[in-house]
């Protein structure tokens, strides 16, 4: 099973909202992870993505990315929140939402140590969510990895 299996059932059975959603890790390289969701089970009033549900997939997919590269780092067992979170909603979102989010090996590396010296870390990650080629929402996330 790939790693974008894998994640789309462990985000479906561990958060149900994910279910409910339609979310799926559709695209990840080692380095950059996209998560998508049809518009129809994320709709509102408008007929555009709630924005709700970009927050919620934005927020998913930095912890997501987070969580494989744990998970590759053989550490499992720490627990991952959501700290602190900003969002800027700029385009409204009238199709699939497509939302992506990188973090490169310096960025890794720099977070890993004082996560394996002090079992805690803090790391900031930016997700963007794109409606035809444009960043229609900008998501920066404070994240914190521990115990």
């Amino acid at each position: 099973m790939s790693a974008t299996d894998t994640l789309t059932r462990f985000l479906h059975e561990h958060i149900p909202l994910t279910g409910a959603m339609q979310l799926q890790a559709s695209a990840y390289d080692g380095e950059r992870l996209e998560l998508n969701a049809p518009l129809a089970p994320n709709i509102n009033d408008k007929g555009t993505a709630f924005g709700g549900s970009l927050y919620n997939i934005a927020v998913l997919c930095g912890w997501s990315l987070l969580r494989l590269k744990l998970n590759e780092a053989g550490l499992n067992e720490k627990n991952i929140v959501i700290h602190e979170a900003n969002t800027r909603y700029l385009l409204p979102v009238t199709g699939e939402l497509r939302a992506s989010c990188t973090l490169t090996t310096d960025a890794l590396t720099e977070f890993m140590q004082p996560l394996k010296k002090k079992g805690r870390a803090r790391i900031t990650l930016t997700v963007a969510i794109h409606q035809q080629d444009q960043t229609a929402v900008e998501f920066t996330g404070n994240y914190v990895v521990l115990d």
